[in-house]
């Protein structure tokens, strides 16, 4: 099995990639067979998508591919591959200071993939993009995945695999994508209750009872981050949420009904007197994760979520992404 390896949690404390077990298993499925389309991954802010994509990254390279992995957004990266060129690309985008990183970063996953396989002749390429669309503009969604399935389709040279996957947390452009067959879209949910434990429990003294991090987090692992950074303070985390997510008072005042609906049970915001731009504001605030897959596990990277759970606030068909967020709208409601 490969190493697990060790993320940057949170400022000064650095902790060893935790469970994700099935979706560890998928990569090496993904490194045996390669990907036949794009897979993009989509799920709440902070489920742990980026930690899992740099743990795809050296499974990949362990498998014997040609690894780029581009953060563009954080003008972040891993390269596993013996050209120095790669490196060397990246690196000069990275330092760009005209404002443009980000989309040099973007378009170099695009460029960088067709000259490993026409110039650098390698046969097994791996190329991990991660929140790209929020680097690139919604806008612009469409376009890139066509260009990423284009590797896959329409390569300069033979080759042996291709793995191409793309994370975002940016809730519409799911629908943007999905509207062509460009991509197969996955969605990811937060850590299981035991592998949340498992992280929790690798975390320093002093900290609150698990279950009550269970309870306000729902197993996201940047919630844990955050609280453990506000010193587990949950008014502080809530009152960022509030000012961050745009929960002002004349959003909730205009609101109120449905959200405190939504509050007691989310899938109320599926049925059919509940407005459309109240459902868009909240995907686009990504407050909530709508229109959720069926729990077919061969649907989702990992496990998916339970089918109801009242306490964290999981419906059916719409879920909070983390509870921390139904009680930010709770709290907003109270005041207003």
């Amino acid at each position: 099995m490969v190493k697990r390896l060790e993320l940057l949690f949170a400022p000064g404390l650095k902790i060893e990639f935790t469970d994700r077990d099935r979706a560890v298993k998928q990569v090496y499925e993904f490194a045996d067979r390669g990907t036949r389309l794009p897979i993009v991954v989509f799920g709440s802010e902070g489920c742990g998508k980026s930690a899992w994509l740099r743990q795809a990254s050296e499974i990949l390279r362990e498998s014997g591919y040609d690894v780029i992995y581009i953060d563009p957004l954080h003008r972040e990266y891993a390269v596993y591959t013996d050209v120095r060129e790669v490196a060397e690309n990246i690196s000069e985008a990275v330092a760009d200071a005209t404002g443009h990183a980000s989309l040099k970063l973007a378009d170099l996953v695009i460029s960088l993939g067709h000259l490993a396989l026409k110039k650098w002749r390698r046969k097994r390429i791996a190329s991990l993009v991660d929140e790209v669309f929020q680097a690139i503009g919604i806008e612009k969604s469409e376009t890139y995945v066509k260009e990423l399935l284009n590797i896959i389709e329409y390569p300069p040279e033979s080759y042996e695999n291709i793995v191409v996957i793309a994370a975002t947390s940016e809730g519409l452009s799911r629908w943007r994508i999905g509207r062509h067959l460009w991509a197969w879209i996955m969605p990811m949910w937060n850590m299981s209750r035991k592998g949340f434990e498992e992280l929790y429990e690798k975390m320093p003294k002093p900290k609150p009872d698990f279950n009550e991090v269970w309870r306000l987090t729902g197993g996201n692992p940047r919630m844990l981050s955050m609280f453990y950074q506000a010193k587990w303070s949950v008014d502080s985390i809530i009152e960022n949420i509030v000012k961050s997510r745009g929960v002002s008072k004349d959003f909730v005042i205009r609101w109120r009904q449905y959200l405190a609906d939504a509050i007691e049970d989310p899938d109320t915001l599926m049925e059919r007197d509940a407005p459309e731009e109240l459902k868009h504001v909240l995907i686009e605030k990504n407050l909530i994760v709508y229109d959720l897959y069926s729990r077919n596990s061969e649907l989702w990277i990992d496990e998916p979520p339970p089918e109801r759970d009242p306490e964290l606030g999981i419906g059916r068909y719409v879920a909070w992404q983390t509870p921390l967020y139904r009680e930010a709208v709770k709290k907003a409601l109270i005041k207003s």
